[in-house]
C-alpha cells in the first residue's frame, strides 16, 4: 500500500516520473534501509532516525563529529541538580504554517513512551520526569535526579507538531496519521510527500527552513536493500548517490571514473551478544540433545569465544580492509571508552583448552542471528564469525536475515547468541552502556536494551553514580571504569569498528561523511 498526501503539482510531477524536474533541481538517493514508519517516535534504528531527520528537527543537533550543537533549542544549562532550562529557537515555522514553541516540546517528549516500538525511543527521555513550560520559548526539563547527560539524548528528541499529531498519538493511530502525511509535519529542511513501505520515500523543499533553503527542490529517498542492485542503479543513472558501498565494489570503484567513492570512519561497532539466562532457547550439545545448562554463562565458554575470533581476518579479508578491530563497544576516543582495555588475543589452541576445561571438551551447537541488510558487511561478518567459532568446537549455525525480522524477535528475547551494531550516537558511553550493560531495570529507567540478561552489581553502581555526575572528568572515569568491567566479562565481545562507503556520480555532488553513516540531503550539495 502506498501513503501519500495530497499532492502538489511539482509533487505530482515527481510521483509521475519527475519527467519535466530538472537534473539539477532533484537529488535520488538510493539507500539501503528506510524508515519503519513515517512516525519518528516509533523506533531508535538509525535508518529511521536517518530519514525522520528530513521532515522533523531534534530538539539539540548532532554534527558531522558527533558533537551536540543548537537545534531547536539554541542554549540549555542546569537551573537546578534535577532541573534543566531549554531556551527554544525564535520565528520557526512547521511546515503546515503554524509557529513551533514550547507545547510542541512538551508534547514531543510525552508522546514518545505511548508511541514507541520494539526497537524503543524511550531511552531518550527516560531521565524525564516533568516538562514545565515556562513561556512559549522557554521551558524546564524536571529529571528523576541529576541527568548530565540530558542534551546528549535530547539528539534523538524529534519534535512534532502538537496540533498536527494530536489525534496521532495513541499506539492504534500512530501509524495511520503519519503515513497518511495527516500528522507529518515537522519544522525539517523538506516536506513530505508520499512514502511507500520499502520503497520511495519522496521529499519536496521547505523554502522557509530557519536554516535556509537547501540545494534540492525534490528529494527521493529509493530503498535498495541490495548492494549490487544499489551500485547498479548509481551506474545507471537512476540514482544520484548511495550509501553503504560494499568492500568488494569498493575494490571494484578504484578504477572506475564515473563514480566517486567517499569513505569515512563510522561510529558503529558490530557486537556478538550472549544470553545470560539459566535457559536459553537455542544452545545444546553437540549431538543436539538437551544441556544440563546453559553454557555462555560461564566465563571459561565467553573467554573461549573471545579467543576464537580474529579480528584481523575479519577486517582485511571479510570487510577488505574497510574497518577496524574492536576491543569495546564505542570507538576510541569516545566519552567514557577506555584506553586500558587491551586488544583481544586471537588464539584458537586457547580457546579449545577453555572450553574443555569448561566441561565442553567436545564443544556444543548454537543457532547465531544477525542482520543482513542493516550495516556494511553484517552479514559477511555474521558468517565469518560463524566459520571462526565453528573451528574451535562451537558448531554454529548462521542466520543473516532481515532487520524487521531480527529486531522485533531480539526485543522478544528469543536469541541466544546474536550479532548487531550499536553506534554510540549521544558520543557518551550512558548511551552505550546505559542501554545495553546496565540491568533491564525500568525502576532507574536503565538497560532498556539489554536482551541478554546480563547484570554485574558493580557495573550498575558505576553507570547509576555516573549519570548523576556533572563534572565529566568525573564521569568520563567512572564510565571508563564501567566500559573495563563490561568487557571483561565478555558477555558482550566487540568484533569490528566498521568504515562507511558512499557512491556518488562522478563530479556531480559535495559532501562530507558523518560519523553516523547519515547521508542527509540538506547537506549534500551540487559539485561546485
Amino acid at each position: 500500500m502506498k501513503y501519500h498526501k495530497f499532492l502538489t503539482p511539482l509533487a505530482l510531477a515527481v510521483s509521475l516520473g519527475a519527467a519535466n524536474v530538472a537534473a539539477a533541481q532533484q537529488l535520488t538517493m538510493g539507500v539501503r534501509g528506510g524508515p519503519e514508519s513515517m512516525d519518528p517516535h516509533f523506533s531508535a534504528l538509525g535508518s529511521h532516525a536517518e530519514a525522520a531527520k528530513h521532515i522533523f528537527d531534534t530538539l539539540v543537533w548532532s554534527g558531522d563529529d558527533l558533537q551536540i550543537e543548537p537545534g531547536l533549542a539554541t542554549s540549555w544549562s542546569p537551573v537546578d541538580e534535577d532541573t534543566w532550562e531549554f531556551k527554544l529557537r525564535e520565528g520557526v515555522k512547521f511546515h503546515d504554517g503554524s509557529d513551533f514553541d514550547a507545547e510542541d516540546v512538551k508534547f514531543s517528549i510525552e508522546r514518545i513512551p505511548v508511541v514507541s516500538g520494539p526497537t524503543t525511543t524511550t531511552i531518550y527521555v527516560r531521565r524525564v520526569a516533568d516538562v514545565e513550560i515556562i513561556d512559549p520559548l522557554t521551558i524546564h526539563i524536571h529529571t528523576d535526579g541529576q541527568a548530565a547527560t540530558l542534551p546528549n539524548d535530547f539528539i534523538r528528541l524529534f519534535i512534532v507538531s502538537s496540533e498536527a499529531a494530536a489525534d496521532y498519538s495513541t499506539p492504534e493511530t500512530a501509524a495511520q496519521g503519519f503515513n497518511s502525511g495527516a500528522a507529518t509535519i515537522g519544522t525539517g529542511p523538506y516536506k513530505f510527500v508520499s512514502w511507500e513501505p520499502k520503497g520511495d520515500l519522496v521529499l519536496e523543499r521547505n523554502d522557509d527552513y530557519w536554516r535556509g533553503k537547501g540545494a534540492w527542490e525534490t528529494v527521493v529517498r529509493k530503498e535498495i536493500p541490495n548492494d549490487s542492485s544499489r551500485l547498479a542503479a548509481l551506474k545507471a543513472g537512476q540514482v544520484d548517490v548511495i550509501n553503504y558501498v560494499s568492500s568488494v565494489d569498493y575494490l571494484a570503484l578504484q578504477n572506475d571514473s564515473s563514480v566517486d567513492a567517499v569513505i569515512g570512519d563510522s561510529v558503529y561497532v558490530m557486537n556478538l551478544q550472549l544470553d545470560q539466562r539459566e535457559d536459553t532457547p537455542l544452545v545444546r550439545a553437540i549431538d543436539g540433545s538437551d544441556l544440563d545448562e546453559n553454557p555462555l554463562r560461564d566465563q571459561k565458554v565467553r573467554d573461549a569465544i573471545d579467543y576464537a575470533i580474529d579480528r584481523e581476518t575479519m577486517v582485511d579479508i571479510v570487510l577488505e580492509g574497510l574497518g577496524k578491530p574492536a576491543n569495546q563497544m564505542m570507538p576510541p576516543g569516545f566519552f567514557g571508552s577506555s584506553e586500558d582495555i587491551p586488544m583481544p588475543e586471537y588464539n584458537p589452541a586457547k580457546a579449545k583448552e577453555l572450553l574443555a576445561d569448561a566441561g565442553y571438551p567436545d564443544g556444543f551447537e548454537v543457532d547465531l542471528y544477525c542482520t543482513a541488510d542493516r550495516l556494511p558487511g553484517d552479514g559477511a561478518i555474521c558468517q565469518g564469525l560463524g566459520q571462526m567459532l565453528t573451528q574451535v568446537g562451537i558448531k554454529t549455525n548462521v542466520n543473516a536475515i532481515s532487520k524487521t525480522v531480527y529486531f522485533p524477535a531480539q526485543a522478544r528475547l528469543e536469541y541466544s547468541m546474536f550479532m548487531n551494531g550499536w553506534g554510540t550516537l549521544t558520543g557518551e558511553a550512558s548511551y552505550t552502556l546505559g542501554g545495553l550493560a546496565h540491568s533491564n531495570d525500568p525502576d532507574v529507567k536503565l538497560g532498556a536494551f539489554n536482551r541478554i540478561a546480563y547484570k554485574n552489581a558493580e557495573v550498575d553502581k558505576l553507570l547509576q553514580t555516573g549519570a548523576t555526575m556533572m563534572d565529566p572528568d568525573e564521569r568520563r572515569a567512572t564510565y571508563e571504569a564501567a566500559m573495563e568491567k563490561v568487557m571483561a566479562d565478555k558477555a558482550y565481545i566487540s568484533l569490528v569498528q566498521l568504515q562507511t562507503v558512499w557512491g556518488a556520480k562522478a563530479g556531480m555532488l559535495e559532501f562530507t561523511p558523518r560519523f553516523d553513516e547519515d547521508t542527509l540531503a540538506f547537506f549534500i550539495k551540487p559539485a561546485s
